[in-house]
């Protein structure tokens, strides 16, 4: 054995036995937890789970302390959120990546996302690739949500599937989430706005270093009319969503929708600093 398990939750009662299950075979998991009021803990101490629970403040400070203060037992960890089930595959290609000896620093993994109704969004999936397996050490996160992974070192890829659940408590649980989300996304904007230069759209394609240049691209979409319009297009065509047929079709909605969202929380944000 030679990768320690993170579990992120908060009120995870529902989805935790199984995520606890698909990392049985690891002797070191770790319940990360933002100090749920219903059975998450007990379920967790059930499962031999080391916990430790810190009051969430936004995702990438909280992720960056999770790293720097939780005794992983060993030098790699898989972090998983409790709705993402690692699959046998995944398993076996992480446990083969994470040596102590690897030149790597991190690994990049494939998710699969799945519908309500069972349906795997194979188009409508904006971005399939995630840097979950990692040393510690050379990992920290930016942005208050949806964080940004910033690597020391060098990266690599693991085969295999991490299955994520997004729609595991319902579509109405996940519009409540992703409103919750759009809070923090207009507080990033402002946040960059404040800290950063102005914006450059040769920046925003040209700049070498990749966090100015993640910088002005998200620049350059945030002052795009009709931003929700084009968001749903590049799903709807551009990725061929609507070959997930209707699960990928609503999908596409709902992530518009989660873009609007996001829109009138800027226009909120600004008529405040009025």
């Amino acid at each position: 054995m030679s990768i320690s398990v993170l579990i992120l939750t908060k009120n995870e009662q529902q989805d935790l036995p199984d995520c606890l299950k698909s990392v049985a075979w690891c002797d070191d998991v770790h319940l990360f937890d933002s100090f749920s009021t219903d059975r998450t803990v007990e379920i967790a101490k059930a499962a031999g789970c080391v916990i430790t629970q810190r009051k969430f403040d936004n995702w990438s400070a909280h992720q960056n302390w999770g790293l720097a203060n939780i005794p992983f037992k060993y030098a790699w960890v898989l972090y998983i959120d409790a709705d993402e089930r690692v699959s046998a595959e995944l398993k076996e290609a992480a446990l083969a990546a994470g040596q102590d000896g690897a030149p790597e620093s991190a690994f990049r993994l494939r998710r699969r996302d799945f519908f309500s109704d069972g349906t795997w969004l194979k188009h409508a999936q904006i971005s399939p690739f995630y840097l979950r397996l990692f040393r510690p050490s050379k990992m920290r996160y930016e942005r208050l949500v949806n964080p940004v992974s910033i690597v020391d070192g060098l990266i690599g890829e693991v085969g295999g599937y991490l299955d994520h659940f997004p729609f595991s408590k319902g579509v109405g649980f996940w519009l409540e989430r992703h409103l919750k989300y759009a809070d923090l996304e207009a507080m990033t904007i402002l946040e960059n706005r404040r800290n950063q230069t102005p914006f450059s759209l040769w920046l925003a394609f040209n700049a070498n270093d990749f966090t100015q240049r993640r910088f002005h691209q998200k620049e350059f979409f945030y002052r795009m009319p009709f931003r929700p319009l084009v968001k749903f297009c590049y799903m709807f065509f551009l990725r061929l969503g609507f070959l997930d047929g209707r699960a990928g079709v609503t999908y596409c909605y709902l992530q518009s929708i989660y873009e609007y969202f996001i829109v009138l929380k800027q226009r909120e944000v600004d008529y405040g600093r009025k």
